[in-house]
């Protein structure tokens, strides 16, 4: 699986009820369920993905979470996790108020476009970056709406989200060090996971 997906794995207790929006082919649902006996389910925009995932037995629709989040009853999971996909979404404020209506708790990872190397390749070249976590040209993007980690702690204590565990990573897996330190976070994490609840 993918770094943030094990990630996410590790945070997720034993027989959560999860919604995984987002979630491709369902790496993190199989293994949610076979690892953890947990009600993984998932919504994927890309009909080809949702179809393998379905193929492969796994609870999986299409959908799209700009919208269809909205036919969800209140509180009907433990955990609903938004991977990879928070910058892609029209509305990405609307979409965490509907992750939390629906879930007890929110985990939301998305690349950093705070990290060092994509400030300094703007500043260097004048253009938009290209790394191993930001790796299509601006015009194949599906992303939309790029945030910062910082921006990400703003955006949580505007809408009075509790930021209940969150950690900043690279590429290759290692956690960065700056644990009590958003601002260093923000600079040095290619990617940011954070998990959130309603107060």
């Amino acid at each position: 699986m993918r770094l943030d997906l094990r990630l996410i794995a590790e945070m997720i207790p034993r027989g959560a009820r999860v919604l995984d929006i987002g979630c491709g082919d369902g790496a993190l649902l199989a293994h949610l369920t076979a690892e953890k006996g947990a009600d993984a389910r998932g919504i994927e925009i890309d009909m080809a993905a949702a179809t393998q995932a379905v193929a492969a037995g796994l609870a999986v629709i299409q959908g799209d979470a700009d919208h269809d989040l909205a036919f969800y009853p209140d509180g009907a999971f433990d955990y609903v996790v938004l991977s990879r996909t928070l910058q892609a979404v029209e509305k990405p404020r609307e979409v965490l108020r509907q992750m939390l209506r629906i879930g007890r708790h929110a985990i939301v990872s998305f690349p950093n476009f705070g990290h060092w190397i994509v400030r300094w390749q703007l500043l260097a070249t004048g253009r938009m970056p290209m790394t191993s976590t930001w790796h299509r040209p601006w015009h194949e993007t599906p992303n939309i709406h790029p945030c910062t980690i910082r921006d990400f702690f703003e955006l949580c204590a505007l809408d009075g989200y509790v930021v209940e565990e969150w950690l900043a990573v690279d590429e290759h897996g290692l956690k960065a060090p700056w644990r009590r330190s958003p601002r260093l976070a923000n600079l040095f994490g290619e990617q940011a996971l954070f998990q959130l609840r309603r107060r």
